[in-house]
């Protein structure tokens, strides 16, 4: 799979799920019947979340969980290639996306700012 963003920010480029998916931008979409943001986007004529004007108070469907959310605010203020990078640089250093599901060190962050900071530094608060 090439390097790509969700929909709803998250990251498909590092999903273990991504050898049976095949994302949402695909017309063959799993959650084609059920994904709020994907239904959302395509009616607004958007091919990610972060390009809404709503994108920082959005809280639709998966968008109430931490990590999409602030994965879409990451995206909206420094670009896709700055997240992509991001994320790639993170991977290289030992920053898990997932680890025995779906669940990683991205997931392990308590609040917006401390997301942030991990996605931009590879580092958590305190570390």
């Amino acid at each position: 799979m090439k390097k790509e963003m969700a929909r709803c920010g998250l990251a498909c480029f590092l999903c273990s799920e991504n050898t049976h998916c095949s994302g949402c931008h695909a017309d063959d979409c799993a959650g084609a019947q059920w994904c709020e943001v994907r239904k959302c986007c395509m009616e607004k004529g958007y091919s990610h979340c972060y390009k809404c004007d709503l994108a920082e108070t959005c809280q639709k469907g998966i968008l109430a969980n931490l990590k999409p959310h602030v994965f879409t605010l990451f995206a909206k203020r420094y670009g896709e290639n700055e997240w992509i990078a991001c994320l790639e640089r993170n991977r290289q250093n030992g920053i898990v996306y997932h680890r025995n599901g779906i669940r990683g060190d991205y997931d392990d962050c308590k609040n917006r700012e401390e997301l942030m900071k991990l996605i931009r530094e590879g580092k958590h608060n305190g570390s």
